[in-house]
């Protein structure tokens, strides 16, 4: 949000420098996150100077130029080549001296050097309107009022306004600040605790009156729940125009477009008091009728943005006797607003249901200035009165008669909230007693009333428009704010104790394995974990009655909990690979979510892609895309991390591999790993192989032990023998690597398949396997005798079971 200065002091008198003012709003909770310079002439028409032209003659080697003399004030007069067919001896101009940085209509730079122009010396240049950003004329310079002297800087004839604009990051519970009338009540707050004395000063409207009654509008709010407030008024006999210097430039300093002058005014008192206003032409609404209203589902209605949209049953609407003319509190419609032929508007100021407010605007994909407002919670106080400030403005700027008396319909007002503030509850909470006088003094530069005064506490009173405040921690946090955080005192002695914690702690394990990923080139990654609803057409084993579904999304791509990390991994590998990132290894710890029949619940997962090539590109090592093996290796070096042995393979379950295995324990899956199916890659215009593998977190935890295991280093070597097996060529590795297990338990401590073969000079359907056996005695030299019998017992059972025969 910005807030200008120069506004800021229109409500509130100091003599604070901008960055004092920034450091109290940011302690009162209202962070400055940047302060910029504004200037209404941008470059400030610094270095431009009123000039005297006291020659003129024309160029002696081109038609269309004069060469001029002309006085600057400096003593000597400069000669410069000018080629505007109106300059002429005698003349007050602006002038652009040597230096000077000037800007084209598009905010390039650009500046004045000392140059020659067909062999004339120029030292400067005499402007147009356009050249110095004062208009869009370049019919000829401008020429200046005879009283001003040589030298005057230009910016003392143009009156340029100086400004500082503020960028407050405002957090969403600060309804009651979005405007400068609120920003200003909280630096009043904060300048009353250094008994600076402030007054808030804010605009008179007693000069507002009706002149005429002569255009009436009927009013009727069909439902006070969604609009518990509403006034309007008409104006007659406007001009709608151009808006004058003044206003423009409180709206472009704080990032505005001026539109016209009614428009200006209604974003004027926005921003200025934080009542949204709109203005209908009054001519455009058929029957002198505005009914507020919802209307049928289905209903077509056109925006200001020459959008058609479909309204819901549930949009407020502002309608005449035809029909909707705007989305209440949210966007105008397309033909009631105001035109440059508008004579006669009616003025609307209302407080809508903020719920209400905030569901049309997310549901039509509007995010407006007014719905920012209205669906945070605005002042309901001031409806009445933002409406008497803009319509005394429209009469400045646009001239016009108030025509009819305010409407003003508030069937049940918006009461203040009661609070009581307990004095031992605020000490234990800020950590250290304030006087009541301090509490007292905080309170009332705040606008809450002490209703009551006890030993025990305050009776207090919170102003309607602080929706953030209707609790007492709420009261604490803002005496806190107010006090100043940096005021509090504390000891310099801290107490701790130390606590001892499980080393299977989840975010224990997760950083140990993270940091295992990490080492082996993996990026974390973190994604939303909303999504579209539709993912789950991508794969049968997820329903779309277990959708955990939002009741106010964003967008209806984040309208659902997702049910599985795959497809927003996904959409990273798709945005990566789109970016020509296409070589990519990723982990993510987090939940997916389930409406089950039995109730919601949330499972913790963690998975890996893989995708591309496994290295980076060099020129001494050759390109090898990542592999199933390969990440398998990834997978089995987790499970070896956390200590979790014994594993087996079985089929996966799930239908989004084309092809993969789950690993697990007894019958509890830990993970499961493949290669994504392409009609699932398609979804996501992914064109290259992606791995993928699922753990479940929350049974790896159960898994793992606390207790580290330590085994003495062997003493004795370890003895490598080595098979080539021919076996059918639907035999798995897993079957060797069983049949090898169960026949020797104690000796045979590793088992790898390091060839596979298939092709000419083997039988028909046959497959050469070569392994390697790693056999070891902790406790003694094995002898050639025993390791021969260990093979005996291997060849025999493979031979037995899997008819493997040695090559």
């Amino acid at each position: 949000m910005k807030i200008s200065y120069n506004w800021l002091k229109q409500f509130i008198k100091t003599d604070l420098k901008s960055d004092e003012t920034a450091s109290l709003l940011t302690d009162l909770g209202l962070e400055v996150e940047g302060i910029e310079k504004y200037q209404s002439i941008k470059g400030g028409l610094e270095g431009i100077v009123v000039g005297h032209v006291l020659t003129c003659v024309q160029h002696p080697n081109a038609d269309r130029l004069k060469v001029t003399t002309v006085d600057l004030g400096t003593g000597a007069p400069v000669q410069i080549v000018c080629g505007a067919a109106n300059v002429a001896a005698g003349q007050k101009v602006p002038v652009a001296t040597i230096g000077t940085t000037l800007y084209d209509k598009d905010g390039n730079s650009f500046q004045i050097k000392k140059g020659k122009i067909r062999d004339q010396e120029s030292h400067g240049m005499i402007c147009a309107e356009d050249e110095l950003g004062l208009g869009s004329s370049h019919d000829g310079i401008m020429v200046l009022d005879d009283k001003y002297a040589p030298g005057t800087p230009a910016s003392k004839v143009f009156n340029i306004e100086n400004d500082e604009v503020f960028e407050i990051g405002l957090t969403p519970n600060r309804a009651d600040a979005m405007s400068h009338l609120g920003v200003a009540r909280d630096l009043r707050a904060g300048m009353l605790q250094t008994n600076a004395h402030t007054e808030l000063i804010t605009p008179s409207v007693s000069n507002f009156r009706v002149d005429k009654r002569t255009l009436k509008m009927d009013i009727k709010v069909e439902d006070a729940k969604m609009a518990p407030r509403y006034c309007g008024v008409t104006i007659s006999g406007i001009v709608v125009k151009q808006s004058p210097e003044w206003l423009q430039n409180r709206l472009k300093a704080i990032g505005l477009t001026p539109k016209n002058n009614i428009v200006d005014v209604t974003n004027y008192v926005m921003h200025e008091l934080g009542q949204p206003l709109h203005a209908f032409d009054a001519a455009k609404i058929k029957g002198n009728k505005v009914i507020v209203k919802t209307v049928a589902a289905g209903t077509k209605f056109t925006t200001l943005d020459d959008v058609e949209r479909t309204l819901h049953e549930e949009d407020l609407m502002i309608c005449d006797e035809n029909g909707p003319m705007c989305i209440a509190g949210v966007f105008g419609g397309k033909n009631s607003g105001v035109s440059e032929n508008t004579t006669s508007i009616f003025l609307e100021s209302a407080y809508f249901n903020p719920v209400c407010i905030r569901k049309s605007a997310k549901r039509h994909g509007l995010n407006t200035d007014a719905s920012f407002r209205f669906e945070r919670g605005i002042d309901p106080t001031i409806t009445e009165y933002a409406l008497k400030r803009a319509a005394l403005l429209i009469q400045e700027v646009a001239g016009g008669e108030i025509t009819s008396d305010i409407i003003d319909i508030y069937p049940k007002k918006i009461e203040d909230f009661p609070v009581f503030l307990n004095f031992a509850k605020a000490t234990k909470i800020i950590g250290q007693e304030l006087s009541k006088e301090t509490i007292k003094k905080i309170l009332v530069s705040l606008d809450i009333k002490v209703n009551s005064v006890s030993d025990a506490g305050l009776g207090l009173i919170i102003p309607s428009y602080r929706v953030d405040v209707q609790r007492e921690i709420d009261v604490i946090e803002e005496i806190l704010r107010v006090y100043g955080y940096n005021n509090v005192n504390f000891t310099k002695k801290f107490n701790a104790t130390v606590s001892n914690s499980a080393r299977t702690e989840d975010y224990k394990v997760q950083n140990i394995i993270a940091t295992q990923l990490n080492s082996q080139g993996f990026n974390e990654m973190m994604a939303n974990s909303l999504t579209s609803p539709e993912y789950v057409k991508l794969s049968e084993m997820l329903r779309e009655e277990f959708n955990v579904l939002i009741m106010n999304p964003l967008s209806n791509d984040l309208s659902a909990m997702r049910q599985s990390l795959l497809f927003s991994g996904l959409e990273a590998v798709s945005y990566n690979i789109n970016r020509k990132n296409s070589d990519l290894k990723l982990f993510e710890f987090g939940k997916s979510y389930h409406k089950l029949p039995s109730g919601y619940t949330e499972n913790k997962h963690l998975t890996l892609f893989t995708t591309g090539n496994r290295l980076s590109e060099s020129w001494n090592t050759p390109q090898k895309p990542s592999d199933f093996f390969l990440f398998k290796g990834y997978v089995m070096g987790i499970l070896s991390r956390l200590g979790i042995e014994k594993t087996n393979n079985k089929p996966v379950e799930s239908d989004v591999f084309a092809e993969g295995i789950a690993i697990a324990v007894g019958n509890d899956t830990i993970v499961e790993l493949g290669t994504i199916k392409k009609s699932v890659l398609k979804h996501f215009d992914i064109k290259q192989e992606v791995l993928f593998a699922d753990f479940n977190w929350n049974t790896v935890l159960k898994l793992i032990s606390n207790k580290i295991k330590f085994t003495d280093i062997p003493k004795y070597p370890e003895v490598r023998r080595d098979l080539a097996l021919l076996v059918d060529e639907n035999v798995a590795f897993d079957s060797i690597y069983t049949i090898a297990r169960q026949t020797e338990k104690s000796l045979l401590k590793d088992i790898n398949l390091f060839d596979v073969y298939e092709g000419k000079n083997l039988p028909e359907g046959k497959k050469s396997y070569a392994v390697s056996f790693i056999i070891q005695d902790s406790s003694k030299t094995l002898t050639d005798a025993q390791i021969d019998k260990i093979m005996g017992k291997l060849k025999h059972n493979l031979e037995t079971e899997l008819g493997a025969v040695l090559r």
